[in-house]
């Protein structure tokens, strides 16, 4: 253990991005219950901050869409980024961390996991520890499957748990407008589900009965040539239906996009958010007026973790 380093003077803001899986492929449940994945990220311009300054002791608090659903103790999942990177240095972590949110809270667009991307990265900037990316985005791997991406953001497939990655070209700017839903789905919630519902189907649910999860070459090409009509004709999710199946009014809110004039529309990650993709900017602010007050236009790709003034 060495002494806590000294830390840089002031606090250290990051600015972090949502994401939406533009591909969400769900391989069978091992024996650890877990699935390996063949994930496509693509960072969106939804941005959560999070203020890293020096303190006695760690310590949360929050402001923002959606605070009342997130803890402000050691469980948040920032705080145990915090802790991780301080454990791996041989620290104390010794850091007041402000998150102001903008990303849905438990909506599948990584909220949580983002404001640990960007706690690693402030963390790592105001105790002067030079950590590498990789490093980083080791301790975040650690911590969640979802949590390494938010450093990289633009583009990525990722494999494994979705936590090993693989950056992506993407060739132009894309138009999403995203509708929050009420109260989020639980993750492992619908993870099951998934699961229940391909034991209905009678092809079974472990792995060895359902294909190994890939990326589709068609996506891939479609990111990288900025083809937004494309792209639409790529976009799956096998949790879909799973999240649809819980939250039945999801498929009327994903109608209502398409009707409204958006190109292809999905759930984005495990839900309840619902993602729809548009073919410009014109046709973006018309879905998100059809689909009221809860729903966000934004562009993407969005770079990832940032330090910002």
């Amino acid at each position: 253990m060495r002494n806590q380093a000294d830390p840089v003077d002031g606090a250290v803001t990051v600015r972090v991005p949502a994401k939406v899986n533009v591909q969400l492929s769900v391989g069978g449940r091992r024996p650890d219950g877990f699935h390996d994945l063949a994930t496509v990220f693509l960072a969106v311009g939804l941005y959560d901050r999070v203020v890293a300054a020096p303190a006695p002791e760690l310590r949360i608090t929050a402001e923002g869409l959606g605070v009342d659903g997130i803890p402000l103790d050691g469980t948040n999942l920032a705080a145990r980024a915090a802790a991780a990177l301080a454990a791996r240095y041989g620290l104390e972590p010794r850091v007041h961390l402000h998150i102001v949110k903008d990303i849905p809270v438990a909506g599948g667009m990584a909220g949580g996991s983002a404001d640990a991307a960007a706690a690693l990265l402030a963390c790592d900037r105001l105790w002067g520890l030079g950590a590498s990316a990789q490093e980083l985005r080791s301790v975040g791997a650690q911590l969640g499957s979802d949590v390494p991406f938010p450093l990289l953001g633009g583009a990525a497939l990722g494999t494994g748990r979705g936590d090993v990655l693989t950056p992506l070209e993407v060739g132009g700017s894309f138009h999403w407008v995203f509708a929050v839903a009420d109260g989020g789905l639980s993750t492992p919630a619908v993870y099951g589900e998934c699961d229940r519902l391909r034991r209905e189907g009678g092809d079974g649910d472990l792995a060895g009965q359902v294909p190994e999860p890939a990326a589709d070459p068609g996506l891939v090409e479609a990111l990288r040539s900025g083809d937004p009509y494309a792209l639409a004709g790529c976009l799956a999710n096998d949790l879909q239906a799973a999240a649809v199946s819980l939250r039945p009014g999801l498929a009327d809110t994903l109608d209502a996009g398409t009707e409204a004039g958006a190109l292809a529309a999905l759930v984005s990650g495990s839900g309840p958010t619902c993602a729809f993709l548009a073919p410009d900017a014109d046709t973006a602010a018309k879905i998100a007026a059809t689909l009221g007050p809860a729903a966000r236009v934004a562009l993407a790709p969005a770079p990832g973790a940032t330090v910002v003034d």
